[in-house]
């Protein structure tokens, strides 16, 4: 019992940590979680989830897939869909299935499998593995289009892939006479059946529950958590792999629905699922033998070389024929294909079922898998973002700023990071005000930013920092308050609380509602939008090894008011009352200084 709970702490704080490392590195997270599976796993053996879970292990990573999957859908709304929809199905039906022609047709040739390894591996490696490419869309932040198209494919892909491999594998049983055609069709039929109108139905009783009050909020969650673990054990009893699909559609269902709660649901999935996809993934690299990996030849090299620049390459462009995608796109999307949990979970499934029935080389899906989820992982982890910048299909080319409230000072900040080259948007509920960032040939967006129709249009991958500076302080704290859990607590700013307010208001102010504040309690809307009428205007000062933050404050008017620090890596810094413990040479200083300061600059030049 002590050896499970203390290999369970290590999985957690592997994979968690992984994930921080990732962060702090900028690296893709899928990488160092590989790493750290390989480390613990077969490298030093501390590690070995087959002898530690023995039977439990197979059906616990199963339900992680499960519930990831669904996260996944949930996080699907057709709204976001981005006019990639005709791609999206022409990717996921045409360009699978001739991914799946020529991929038979690689491991039977190149990988010398007999054909019953090479259908049934072919079929599983049609999924593109959402576990994977989301974390590393997340990080490359491509444009909304092809985000949009890879996202849909990773997800929609995963349970297609596995019903085919499950249909290749009883057509593989049909044939050899351990069961009548007849049999299949009819499980083949209902599995569908229950996944897809199943899936739909449940989704729909959900809403029904949900909308009509008939579940207290504290029950929601616990009970969406079952729902998708009992649909999947039911569809997995009709036909194998089937329960894939069934918690996919009703991930769609909830996603696109409008329940009041679904915003707090997905928060909660996200954190859940990352916390699944980190372990599982250690759990599933720790679970390689090294023994098999000293097996993987020059023709398992040939095999994934040709699955990633012949195969990939060539389903998506004829299979996109036609969908209205650019060459740039078309050639992104050709290249960016890693596979994940899902292709090495259900490999290993059949490599015992295939070995089982009569095809003793099915023993080799499983290291053939991890090879193609190794190679594609590095190989795309590490391409996506550099050839997306060099495609001109990122969305952003350093971080932005999203400033909500159309003003005179909103107006001047904005101009001002125009002129250092960093992206802003300024968005606004009131179509008047905007015209101030209009006449300034500003990016700006009108609409009620808490919206979900605004959220839904707003590239919000393009900003990294958020600004609320409307004129309404309660209307400023609700929209960090929105926006805090999308781009971090950190990175969502607004005016400082009055000082009227009492000092236990304010620390609970802080703690539960609102953002990080911006500026002093005295610098308001009011004030800043005064002076600013004034002449005041932003400067700019940059920092350099002779002339540091020391003599930039000798150097600043009495009156001046310090902003924004802008650091060498174009990381955004609202100021307010903390001053920074040290500031990097190469930093920008955005402040807002007196009209006469113009005027003694010129008479001392």
């Amino acid at each position: 019992m002590d050896s499970v709970v203390i290999a369970l702490a290590m999985i957690g704080v592997a994979g968690v940590g992984a994930q921080w490392l990732a962060w702090r590195w900028s690296l893709p997270a899928i990488v160092l979680l590989l790493v750290a599976g390989f480390l613990i796993g077969p490298a030093t053996g501390v590690l070995n989830p087959n002898a530690l879970f023995g039977d439990l292990l197979r059906p616990t990573v199963a339900l992680g897939v499960a519930v990831i999957l669904f996260e996944g859908g949930l996080s699907l709304n057709f709204q976001r869909i981005g006019g990639v929809e005709k791609a999206v199905w022409r990717l996921v039906l045409l360009g699978a299935f001739i991914a799946f022609l020529l991929g038979a047709l690689n491991a039977h040739y190149i990988a010398e499998l007999s054909w019953p390894s090479a259908l049934v591996f072919a079929a599983i490696l049609i999924v593109t593995g959402p576990t994977v490419i989301i974390p590393l869309l997340r990080q490359a932040r491509l444009e909304r289009r092809v985000s949009s198209l890879l996202r849909w494919e990773a997800i929609l892909a995963d349970p297609l892939g596995a019903l085919l491999a499950v249909f290749m594998f009883e057509g593989y049983l049909v044939y050899h006479g351990d069961h009548g055609f007849w049999v299949l069709a009819v499980r083949a039929v209902a599995g569908l059946l229950i996944g897809g109108v199943g899936g739909w139905a449940l989704g729909r009783g959900l809403i029904w529950l949900f909308v009509g009050g008939r579940v207290p909020e504290f029950l929601k969650v616990p009970l969406i958590f079952v729902s998708v673990m009992g649909a999947y054990a039911l569809s997995d009893l009709v036909l194998e792999e089937s329960g894939l699909l069934t918690v996919t559609v009703l991930g769609l269902v909830l996603g696109n629905s409008r329940l009041a709660s679904l915003e707090e649901l997905k928060r909660f999935k996200e954190a859940v699922t990352i916390i699944l996809v980190s372990s599982v993934f250690i759990v599933l690299t720790a679970s390689v033998q090294l023994g098999s990996l000293a097996e993987f030849g020059l023709e398992d090299l040939a095999f994934v070389l040709v699955l990633l620049f012949v195969i990939r390459p060539i389903s998506v462009w004829v299979g996109t024929i036609g969908a209205h995608l650019s060459w740039k796109e078309r050639l992104l999307v050709g290249w960016i294909a890693p596979r994940g949990i899902v292709a090495v979970a259900v490999s290993g499934l059949f490599a015992r079922s295939l070995v089982e029935h009569g095809a003793p080389d099915g023993e080799r899906l499983a290291v053939l898998s991890f090879a193609v989820v190794v190679a594609t992982v590095f190989a795309h982890g590490f391409t996506l973002g550099p050839f997306a910048r060099w495609l001109g299909l990122s969305s952003h080319s350093g971080p932005g700023l999203l400033i909500v409230g159309a003003s005179r000072f909103s107006v001047a900040l904005a101009t001002k990071l125009k002129t250092l080259d960093i992206n802003s948007l300024t968005v606004d509920r009131n179509w008047g005000k905007l015209r101030l960032s209009r006449n300034a040939g500003l990016a700006n967006h009108y609409g009620e930013v808490l919206s979900e129709e605004v959220e839904n249009e707003l590239p919000l991958e393009n900003y990294s920092v958020l600004l609320a500076v409307t004129d309404n302080d309660d209307y400023n704290a609700l929209v960090t308050t929105n926006f805090g859990p999308l781009m971090g607590r950190g990175e969502v700013y607004q005016f400082a609380p009055s000082e009227e307010q009492s000092e236990k208001e304010k620390f609970r102010r802080v703690v539960t509602l609102g953002g990080r504040p911006f500026l002093t309690p005295e610098h308001s809307y009011n004030d800043l939008e005064t002076k600013i009428r004034e002449g005041w205007f932003i400067k700019a000062s940059e920092l350099t090894d002779t002339y540091g933050w020391d003599a930039f404050q000798e150097a600043l008017p009495e009156k001046a008011i310090v902003l924004m620090l802008i650091e060498p890596t174009k990381k955004l810094r609202p100021m307010n009352s903390s001053v920074p413990a040290t500031v990097a040479s190469g930093s920008t200083i955005l402040s807002l200084v007196p009209s006469e300061y113009a005027a003694e600059r010129e008479k001392a030049s």
